[in-house]
């Protein structure tokens, strides 16, 4: 390990709206509009990583179009579908070389989402190898998945793992349970992302992934060994 790295083991890195980019925000912002619902801070913290099921049901009673909750996520994949025609799914700049980057300071990396291991397969399967472990989690049943990733798959202390997601319930839950996190939150220019991210405490806040470079992560690193990654401070949460 590199000298200065004196806590963190582990890095788990979010797929979807990290290393690929953010195709979930506006399909989730025009299901909702278009059938006439509200889309509102709260809308997003009740359906951004929840368990599809759970997501669903909510998404079905927020809108005025009566709907299961079945029908609610066959609607939303569908139309999921359509928006990745004209928007594909696409490795974000600066991805791989973040992974690298991480794997460079000694951590080890691991990638998670609440899609089925086949989507890791398809857009990131050419960079498996610098994945550890699973190298793909799928969170889907237990989300937001921090507690399963750091102590039952790795079996590590909550303050030797950093996270690095682009939603505010995971920001939430690492601040819960004293994780190291690094925020990314989506530039869709409907997202509550960052202001609830901010809300949270979030001390490091990217607009780009070129941002989380070894300073940052020296400096986490530190946070995280002296208790202090969570603290709250008095100028500045975010660093974009």
């Amino acid at each position: 390990m590199p000298p200065g790295l004196r806590q963190l083991r582990l890095a788990a890195v979010n797929i979807d709206g990290v290393l690929l980019n953010d195709t979930f925000s506006p399909v989730i912002h025009h299901f909702v509009v278009s059938r006439g619902g509200e889309y509102t801070a709260d809308v997003e913290r009740r359906i951004f990583s929840q368990p599809q099921q759970v997501a669903s049901a909510y998404m079905a009673d927020v809108v005025r179009e009566p709907m299961t909750a079945q029908e609610a996520l066959d609607a939303y994949f569908a139309e999921r579908d359509a928006y990745l025609r004209d928007h594909p799914v696409r490795v974000v700049d600066g991805a791989v070389e973040l992974v690298r980057r991480l794997r460079g300071l000694g951590l080890a990396t691991v990638c998670y989402g609440g899609l089925g291991r086949e989507h890791f397969d398809r857009f990131l399967g050419e960079w498996a190898h610098l994945f550890d472990g699973p190298g793909y989690v799928c969170t889907n049943d237990f989300r937001p998945g921090i507690t399963e990733i750091t102590t039952e798959i790795f079996g590590l202390a909550y303050d030797q793992v950093l996270f690095i997601d682009d939603v505010a319930r995971v920001a939430e839950s690492a601040k819960e349970l004293g994780v190291p996190f690094i925020g990314h939150p989506s530039s869709f220019e409907h997202s509550f992302q960052r202001l609830l991210m901010r809300e949270a405490g979030v001390r490091h806040l990217v607009e780009s992934l070129q941002l989380i470079d070894e300073t940052m992560l020296r400096a986490v690193d530190a946070e995280a060994a002296d208790g202090t990654i969570w603290a709250p401070v008095d100028t500045g949460l975010a660093r974009a």
